[in-house]
């Protein structure tokens, strides 16, 4: 069984958007494009409000992924957590449409006997040791998420350590929202690394609004231009193209 490439968007945000297109459409077009797009809300003291835990839980189901709601002091783990949890889940989905096609009608892992069901998920938890994978990073910086940006610097160099003892091969790219000078900036292009948010995390700049779906916009392109150059190169050409990223 080859998943192919586990593609996903990590938003981490602590508020309600309020600028540009609606992020739970923008959301439900990155799972039509088989991105699932997941969502870490962080709080502090102060708790997110009702709209706001709304909006995070409708753009994960939208974009078929998963939400979290959390301390800025426990996001570390958070953010591991979400990402190896959405990539099972993704896998499932993977091992539950084969199942179909070999049983017929709509059987999942969940009708298996107990003995095939942990054998099937012993081929997810190994799929989610070997596969490639993807991630996104979406990063609010409007106003209210300023002292909560070195924490998020922090969990995502984490995530980075975590993820690279799979044996599969990550690849991550870092877009934050608002950027100085339009809605979305890309930070970090892809990468297997995220050690070089060392040196760019501490001259970020916090703005007051929060352009969410045209974040969620700007990520699906970042994957469609990413794309679209592997398919102008040769098939040697891209081997060299994958080693040089």
């Amino acid at each position: 069984m080859n998943p192919g490439t586990l593609k996903q968007i990590l938003l981490i945000t602590d508020g309600c958007s309020n600028q540009g297109d609606d992020p739970v459409a923008m959301a439900a077009l990155a799972k039509e494009q088989g991105i699932s797009v997941n969502v870490i809300g962080v709080m502090e003291q102060d708790v997110i409000d009702e709209n706001g835990m709304r909006e995070i839980e409708e753009i994960s189901m939208a974009g078929g992924g998963i939400s979290q709601v959390v301390y800025a002091q426990a996001l570390s783990q958070t953010v591991q957590m979400v990402t190896k949890k959405a990539m099972t889940q993704t896998l499932q989905g993977v091992v539950n449409k084969e199942l179909q096609q070999i049983l017929g009608g709509t059987k999942t892992v969940e009708d298996l006997p107990p003995e095939k069901r942990g054998e099937v998920m012993e081929v997810v938890d190994e799929l989610g040791e070997t596969v490639q994978l993807e991630v996104l990073i979406l990063v609010d910086t409007s106003a209210s998420m300023k002292h909560k940006l070195p924490t998020v610097k922090e969990a995502l160099l984490d995530l980075s350590l975590s993820l690279n003892a799979r044996s599969g091969d990550n690849r991550f790219s870092v877009f934050v929202f608002p950027g100085k000078k339009k809605d979305v900036e890309k930070l970090l292009d892809w990468t297997p690394q995220l050690e070089s948010l060392t040196s760019i995390f501490p001259k970020l700049t916090t703005g007051g609004i929060t352009p969410t779906g045209p974040a969620i916009r700007e990520a699906l392109s970042h994957f469609k231009k990413k794309r679209s150059l592997r398919s102008l190169l040769s098939r040697d050409d891209e081997e060299y193209y994958e080693e040089s990223m």
